[in-house]
């Protein structure tokens, strides 16, 4: 698929189907005016980055503060772990510490002022539901709703915001765009069939999902040919294993190399970046997007 091009100095300036996205708490967010921070909460015991918390609350109630204090604009709270080769985390376990964690953090927010939505990244239905009904207004689903059938008309129902990832574990991989934008679309006409508006919907390319080293780095550099989808664009690069093959360094000393994909992302056009060091990630995406958003300034 052809794209533009990214062009050093050239602002970015993006075509969107909506301008707005309403998170479910909180302002409404313009698109392209400036990149949003997903910070994460790994309720799980077994992250690939080593920051799992299980449903330890104070654990997680110290993070939530922390996150805050790092500006974010919505946290993300998962109970399974999704790292490559991971068993299958019981869907009851995984209930029970997102519907924990998220409600202690719903509570949290409120108690001091701060008006953040929080996504809940999860593949089922089950567990959607009574996170929804803890606090949480967006659904992060790393199988872009292909999993559960139940995912989309659970959306539909509640009127809710959703990302959307594209994942290719397990498929055969042709051409990489082709390959996201095949699964994207399949995801999207899911949420068309059972009426999840695309003003609603984030999509994820994917990042570390079934693609290698290669392939994830190619993904960086051909991030500006999804611009065709004009839908708004998150990534999750953060400490992820890639970085790590690339730098010959362990999750926790992967800073620097995440901070570098985030800038090559932002750059290349993308909208919201999921992250794990949320105040050094700050620093690094208000950086880069005063050089190269037009309305930064």
């Amino acid at each position: 698929m052809a794209g533009p091009q990214m062009q050093p100095g050239w602002p970015i300036r993006r075509r969107y189907r909506h301008g707005w996205w309403d998170p479910g708490r909180g302002p409404c967010w313009q698109w392209g005016s400036r990149t949003f921070v997903m910070g994460i909460i790994n309720a799980t015991d077994d992250s690939f980055s080593g920051d799992g918390i299980a449903d330890r609350l104070d654990e997680a109630l110290a993070l939530t503060r922390e996150l805050v204090a790092a500006e974010v604009d919505i946290i993300d709270i998962g109970g399974a772990s999704s790292r490559p080769g991971a068993e299958p985390t019981p869907l009851e376990v995984e209930r029970r510490r997102a519907v924990r964690v998220i409600g202690a953090v719903r509570a949290e927010l409120d108690r001091i002022g701060a008006e953040l939505p929080i996504s809940v990244d999860t593949t089922w239905a089950e567990v959607a539901a009574p996170a929804l009904d803890a606090g949480a207004t967006v659904v992060n689903d790393i199988t872009g709703f292909r999993l559960d059938s139940d995912m989309a008309p659970l959306v539909a129902e509640r009127g809710v915001a959703a990302v959307i990832m594209h994942n290719q574990r397990g498929r055969p991989h042709t051409d990489l765009v082709a390959d996201v934008t095949t699964g994207l679309e399949a995801s999207l006409q899911i949420c068309a069939e059972a009426g999840v508006g695309t003003n609603r919907i984030v999509v994820d390319p994917g990042f570390g999902f079934g693609f290698g080293v290669s392939q994830n780095l190619e993904m960086m550099r051909r991030l500006p040919e999804l611009w065709a989808l004009e839908l708004p664009l998150l990534i999750g690069t953060s400490r992820k294993s890639t970085i790590g093959e690339v730098t010959n360094t362990k999750p926790g000393d992967r800073l620097f190399g995440t901070a570098a994909t985030i800038t090559a992302a932002i750059y290349a056009g993308i909208d919201i970046v999921r992250v794990h060091d949320a105040a050094e990630m700050t620093q690094a995406i208000q950086m880069t997007d005063a050089i190269v958003r037009p309305t930064t300034q």
